[in-house]
């Protein structure tokens, strides 16, 4: 059974407001939870930037000054203009970026300066090329240190895929995992050490709630009262920790570049194409569903501007 997305864990919303049937369509038809946030959020958006009129009965014209509103006023970049567009509007054109990338000895840099869980987030999202959500989000059952792998369950897109478990992460991903384990084996009988499972499997096999694979890997230091039933449970570690701690790492290391937890994926992708491997080999590890988006990469490669070399550097 696929390791669905975790769905926040306040309970669904009552299909009787705007927002609620919202929600509730959108989680039929298995979106993620960021998505269900981000889409709420812009149709709250415009629902107040019209004096809260209702979508029903607003139409193209109403769409459109909400998007040149958010062009103009807002400055909001070409991507976050079409996010917030519904279909059948023509979208801004989005201009072409290079993603920031560190060296090898940046990322050297960057990781002497993270500790902790951090740290091992860190080296993950460098050595297995993981977006931060989809590193926090491994259960224990995902890791396999037998293979040398890790199973990204229900990566962007809804799909699966594997990719290395790096053999430098490993020492100290075990002793992480065996200090965690100790204090799970405490907390259950105490009615602790549960987490959110699932929808369906949570339905099938609630007692899975509390199993040892089931945890996450990187779970947060307290636990939560789930509401309505006030039973404990714990989430992961929140991504805005893990940012933070890279941004200071990175300015801690004197790296004076625009670098984030996701520049270590960049980077993932980019030394591994620098190694020789193949960008359809690539492309499988990142989930990237067409390879134009791995061919990104391939720019950076190019050393000095397509890599050519300056005539300046031939003067001599």
């Amino acid at each position: 059974m696929p390791d669905a997305p975790v769905p926040a864990p306040s309970p669904a919303p009552g299909p009787s407001t705007l927002l609620g049937r919202l929600r509730a369509a959108l989680r039929a038809r298995h979106y993620s939870p960021r998505t269900e946030q981000a889409y709420v959020a812009w149709v709250r958006r415009y629902v107040q930037f019209h004096g809260r009129r209702h979508p029903a009965t607003m139409g193209a014209t109403e769409v459109q000054a909400f998007l040149t509103h958010l062009a103009e006023r807002g400055q909001v970049s070409a991507s976050t203009q079409n996010q917030a567009a519904p279909d059948g509007v023509v979208h801004a054109k989005e201009g072409h970026r290079l993603p920031v990338v560190l060296t090898r000895d940046e990322v050297r840099a960057v990781l002497r300066e993270l500790r902790g869980v951090s740290q091992l987030v860190a080296l993950l999202l460098y050595g297995s090329g993981l977006r931060l959500l989809e590193c926090l989000r491994l259960r224990v059952k995902d890791v396999d240190f037998g293979r040398g792998e890790i199973r990204v369950r229900w990566g962007k897109g809804g799909v699966d895929r594997v990719t290395p478990l790096p053999v430098a992460v490993r020492p100290a991903l075990a002793e992480h995992l065996a200090r965690w384990r100790a204090r799970h084996a405490r907390e259950v009988p105490a009615g602790g050490g549960r987490v959110l499972l699932p929808d369906a499997f949570e339905r099938k096999a609630a007692g899975a709630a509390a199993e040892w694979a089931w945890q996450w890997v990187f779970p947060a230091a307290r636990s939560y009262a789930r509401a309505g039933s006030g039973e404990l449970r714990r989430h992961h570690v929140h991504a805005s920790a893990v940012q933070r701690a890279v941004k200071e790492a990175v300015r801690r290391a004197g790296i004076a570049k625009r670098a984030t937890c996701h520049t270590l994926r960049h980077s993932f992708a980019t030394h591994l194409l620098e190694a020789g491997y193949d960008i359809r080999t690539v492309q499988e590890l990142l989930g990237h569903r067409d390879v134009r988006t791995t061919m990104i990469y391939t720019h950076v490669l190019n050393r000095g501007g397509l890599g050519v070399r300056s005539p300046a550097d031939m003067l001599s």
